[in-house]
């Protein structure tokens, strides 16, 4: 029998899949297929747009203070929408500056979780024996850390947190998680014929790691990366409530509430609008995470 008989063809093993799909175009077929999922991805493309776009959406700076409009109502006065604050300041552009720093923060914070967790469950999956239990004890001491109080701590001892040391602070609290999954794929694939087969022809444990193995764990990563991102925007906005997040004179969603709290009774729209806007973000930013999810690996499906 000719060689070319017994080595099946990729178009045949394309072929393999229901309409000749890769896995790739039916996991976006699943995805798009989802309407919680759609809904989403829309309030994430929003809120994205919104974020790379605040100078030119919004109708003011955000940090213009007009004593002739302290707290005006909604469409009370041309040119403010959305009423304006306690200083005067538009909140219709605050709002907008606000994913704005609601975005570099989320993305921030994720992006420093990720690459922690990434290094040290690859680490710790990979090379396993004692390294595996030094790296999963640390792991476990902080994960049975109180996030939130140690934030607390950390950024009331710098009394003014910068943007970058906030999602330093977030970043380096929350990758236990990526970690965790990271660990265990590795673990699930380091044995697999591709890696051995690397492995006989001389590839360092570098190479085979993050040429070979690290690839294949994308799907969870980005997955997992999605879901943090809405956590770290909720985690800023807790902080900034607190009075320990973001300062003035940057906005704030979370620090929108903690100025309009004193005045929630007479210029209620003042906690509505920001309030709104963290639990629509979130929600959107989880509903397209638990889709990914589900159209990536439908076996996690409920």
């Amino acid at each position: 029998m000719k060689d070319t008989e017994a080595t099946l063809d990729r178009s045949e093993l394309e072929g393999a899949s229901p309409g000749g799909r890769s896995p790739t175009a039916m996991a976006l077929r699943r995805l798009f297929r989802s309407h919680t999922a759609v809904a989403g991805l829309a309030i994430t493309g929003v809120l994205v747009v919104t974020g790379l776009l605040a100078p030119w959406i919004a109708p003011h700076e955000y940090w213009r203070i007009s004593r002739e409009a302290v707290m005006q109502a909604p469409g009370a006065i041309p040119g403010h929408a959305l009423g304006t604050d306690e200083l005067g300041r538009d909140v219709l552009s605050r709002l907008v500056y606000g994913a704005q720093i609601s975005l570099l923060l989320g993305v921030g914070a994720t992006g420093v979780a990720v690459v922690l967790g990434v290094i040290v469950g690859a680490v710790s999956g990979y090379f396993g024996g004692w390294l595996d239990s030094l790296l999963q004890r640390v792991t476990d001491t902080f994960m049975a850390m109180p996030t939130m109080l140690v934030a607390i701590s950390v950024t009331a001892i710098m009394e003014r947190p910068t943007l970058a040391s906030l999602f330093l602070i977030m970043g380096f609290l929350s990758w236990t998680t990526v970690s965790r999954v990271v660990r265990g794929q590795v673990l699930s694939l380091r044995e697999n014929d591709y890696a051995v087969a690397a492995r006989s022809l001389g590839a360092g444990d570098g190479r085979i790691l993050f040429r070979h193995l690290l690839p294949n764990c994308m799907g969870p990563i980005v997955v997992l990366a999605t879901l943090l991102v809405a956590g770290m925007i909720l985690f800023e906005a807790g902080l900034s409530f607190l009075g320990l997040g973001v300062q003035p004179p940057y906005p704030s969603w979370g620090r929108m509430l903690l100025d309009a709290k004193p005045y929630m009774e007479e210029s209620p729209w003042l906690m509505v609008y920001p309030g709104a806007a963290i639990v629509l973000t979130v929600l959107g930013l989880n509903f397209f995470g638990d889709g990914l999810r589900d159209a990536f690996d439908p076996r996690m499906k409920v």
